[in-house]
């Protein structure tokens, strides 16, 4: 896998196949789709320059100079490789020569950034914060302790806006024009449009409303004076901010002991969108929902108030017997365009033993790029650290940026299907775009509202069928050209341009198999085949994932195995493809496909976390590492195997989402003996404290942070060990368990039994 990671560190992108077929059937045969997960603000390494110009783009195709154009340096004109177009170089370009060229036509910087320095700095970033206050005063405390740690860490240029809701929408003046701060409360059980919040809220007092109205995401006829009564710098706005969360209770609606608490999540999400769009069209305004339980109220409810009345499940929206769902979708829907033209984001933070409407949500958050935190309570470190990195400025800063234009560039035999991960289609047909479209398809250009340094999208591709495989390309040397081009808002304020081109050789004839396999990377196609198995998931009925999953690695490694028919034995897999049965076989029992234990709220967290996370962390999603510590050995990987738990080892797993420390159980007496504490059990000590300080590396490194599990073997919290590991130890399995170890009481096949499947199925 090195290859490819040196690759991902230069151009960000990972692909499962590196060497592409080149007609239609052949990519057809490949099984797992011409694909790449590219990562467009992943950090460049430092040695790659920003320049302060503009791009020069080819008039024909707009793609960028890069290296890979044809330069003629006698006649200053570059031919484009994408479109083959001949274009003049401009006047500040006539120096370029053999012996001096532009930073762009560098061979190693096929990556490269421009920040023009004649455009002015776009306005700085808001945070809108939309806080629930239908939970126990115990949430509530905990909710404002948060708020009021992060409120000192938001740069004092960025503008600010608080919205509270229970049954009632309140909109609070944070510049405050008297001597009492005032509060605008809209009924949470109506539909709210634009003009009622422009009118309720006194937009046009000291200034007539102009006849032609208020057009959406436009500002004509607002005074700066009416903004800034809800939208105020952080630094102007610190001591009013506080002084509302200090008051800030229990909404006093009465609820019966029956009922849920009347709570109207939608009606006010929508009003924060409107107030942008008319406050701040265009700018990188995030609005940041703090949910604490279901919406029950007005627009966007998930259930009604009847406590008998059990919340939506998979089984439910499965049969179709979800009366709430359809109708929120439909509402988060029309919320998610409206943001996206605006250009804004929503980010959920849901903390609740209870499902809060994520699931319903999902359309809106992943279409603005928005972040998304999954915990039990306001109180948890989940939580806690994940919201105070949103706004950390140190090198574990998440990178946010805002403002995001996307658009792809590819040879002219190459189409896009479509991109599965946070962005929005701005419907930009053209000659690029492939009859079949997967996720947001049909376009070449996307919005992304939000984005981040992990922000990663899976662009799937189509390889154009010709008749005759020898003109395939018409470009020199059999190479497939492709460029990404990403706008957006840097956080100093500026706009820049990122593009990055790269170049794919194509194979194509009977003896390509070989190339292909050279050029196949196992971790990007397992994670391709996540998000796909995901997205099929949610949208084709009567679909069954785990076939799905069986089927295609069967015709993989039937294509691509070396066996004799109808010989099990003789079956074997190169080592580029070695791994990927191991892949699909934890896949197959991810909780990305195996929804029984968890609720719609968690499987669409899950979902939208690896639909915009890189290969790297995806991969330990589907498969997570596992690490042992010995008194013989220091920490190293074990097989993420039931047989890896022994009485004296201490093993780490890393899921992504949990990270668990699982002393076994002789290693669990002596601490609760306190050997530890002993001068002459030094090494004890260290043993104990070695995956505890690897687990709070892992843990301050990742977004959202993940939940810190320290448990003891036979102890009730080793489930979140024992669940990932592959069952070669079972109560009904022949082989026993290893002196100290456990057993798995589960039904599941273990990945011998499915591995000796896949062998007698792929020699058929």
């Amino acid at each position: 896998m090195t290859e490819f990671l040196d690759l991902e560190t230069q151009d960000a992108v990972r692909m499962p196949w590196n060497v592409i077929p080149g007609t239609k059937q052949e990519a057809n045969q490949c099984i797992i789709p011409i694909s790449a997960i590219y990562t467009p603000l992943k950090p460049l390494p430092n040695t790659t320059p920003l320049l302060p110009y503009a791009p020069l783009r080819c008039r024909n195709c707009r793609s960028v100079l890069n290296p890979f154009s044809i330069v003629d340096f006698s006649t200053k004109i570059w031919s484009c490789s994408f479109c083959f177009n001949r274009n003049h170089f401009p006047h500040h370009y006539q120096s370029i020569s053999d012996d001096n060229l532009p930073a762009e036509l560098f061979p190693q910087y096929t990556t490269i950034e421009y920040e023009a320095q004649d455009t002015k700095p776009v306005s700085k970033n808001v945070f809108f914060f939309v806080v629930d206050t239908c939970m126990i005063e115990e949430e509530i405390g905990y909710l404002k302790s948060g708020l009021e740690r992060v409120i000192g860490e938001i740069n004092g240029e960025c503008l600010v806006g608080l919205i509270t809701f229970g049954r009632y929408v309140c909109v609070h003046e944070l510049g405050f024009f008297g001597k009492m701060p005032k509060v605008y409360v809209f009924n949470g059980s109506k539909d709210i449009t634009k003009d009622q919040v422009l009118e309720q809220m006194g937009f046009f007092l000291k200034k007539p409303r102009p006849s032609s109205g208020v057009v959406a995401g436009v500002r004509d006829g607002l005074s700066q004076e009416s903004i800034n009564r809800f939208l105020l710098p952080a630094a102007d706005c610190e001591f009013a901010l506080n002084a509302v969360l200090d008051e800030l209770q229990k909404d006093p609606w009465p609820v019966p002991a029956d009922q849920r608490a009347p709570r109207c999540t939608g009606t006010a999400l929508t009003i924060a969108a409107h107030l942008l769009g008319v406050c701040v069209p265009g700018s990188g305004a995030r609005i940041m929902a703090f949910l604490g339980g279901p919406a029950t109220e007005g627009p966007g409810s998930i259930v009604s108030k009847t406590l008998s009345e059990p919340i939506r499940s998979h089984k439910d929206l499965d049969k179709d017997a979800a009366p709430f769902f359809h109708k929120a979708v439909k509402l988060y829907e029309g919320l998610a365009k409206q943001l996206v033209h605006q250009g804004h984001v929503l980010d959920v933070f849901a903390c609740a033993l209870d499902q809060v409407g994520v699931a319903e949500l999902k359309v809106a958050v992943e279409k603005t790029g928005g972040l998304v935190v999954l915990a039990e309570s306001f109180g948890h470190s989940v939580f806690k650290d994940s919201l105070l990195r949103v706004f950390q400025s140190d090198d574990n800063d998440l990178g946010l940026s805002s403002n995001g234009i996307f658009e792809v560039n590819f040879s002219k035999d190459i189409r896009i299907q479509g991109i599965l991960g946070p962005c929005a289609s701005l419907e930009k047909k053209g000659p690029l775009c492939s009859d079949t479209t997967i996720g947001q398809g049909g376009t070449t250009a996307w919005k992304m509202c939000g984005l981040d340094k992990s922000t990663s999208l899976c662009l799937i591709f189509d390889i154009v069928k010709k008749e005759n495989p020898d003109v395939i390309g018409q470009a020199a040397n059999n190479q497939f050209y492709f460029q990404f081009l990403t706008y957006y808002q840097h956080s100093s304020g500026n706009m820049r341009l990122r593009a990055t081109t790269l170049s794919r050789r194509w194979v194509t004839g009977p003896g390509n198999i070989q190339d292909l396999v050279a050029g196949f990377d196992q971790e990007a196609a397992a994670v391709v085949m996540g998000r796909l198995v995901s997205f099929k998931m949610e949208t084709e009925t009567e679909f069954d994932p785990i076939r799905w999953l069986d089927k295609t690695l069967i015709h993989l490694c039937s294509r691509f195995g070396d066996y004799q028919k109808d010989s099990p034995s003789s079956f074997v897999l190169s080592p580029r493809l070695s791994i990927i049965p191991q892949f699909v076989f934890n896949l197959r029992r991810s909780q990305f496909v195996q929804v029984f234990n968890n609720s719609p709220d968690e499987t669409a967290y899950f979902r939208m976390v690896m639909n915009r996370e890189n290969v790297t962390n995806s991969v330990v999603m589907i498969q997570p590492s596992l690490i042992s510590y010995t008194f013989n050995s220091g920490a190293e990987p074990a097989l993420l195997d039931v047989a890896s738990i022994a009485a004296d080892r201490i093993l780490l797993l890393d899921s992504y989402f949990t990270v668990v420390v699982f002393h076994g159980s002789t290693i669990a007496q002596w601490r609760k003996a306190g050997y530890q504490n002993e001068p002459e059990h030094k090494a004890f000590a260290q043993l104990l404290q070695a995956p505890l300080d690897d687990a709070e590396a892992i843990v301050k490194e990742r977004f959202p942070v993940p939940r810190l599990v320290i448990c003891d073997q036979h102890g009730s919290q080793a489930r979140f060990l024992l669940a990932k590991l592959n069952p070669s130890a079972t109560y009904n399995s022949d082989a026993p368990p290893m002196p100290g170890g456990d057993v798995l009481f589960t039904d599941d096949v273990s990945f011998e039994i499915f591995l000796d499947h896949l062998q007698r199925l792929a020699v058929q």
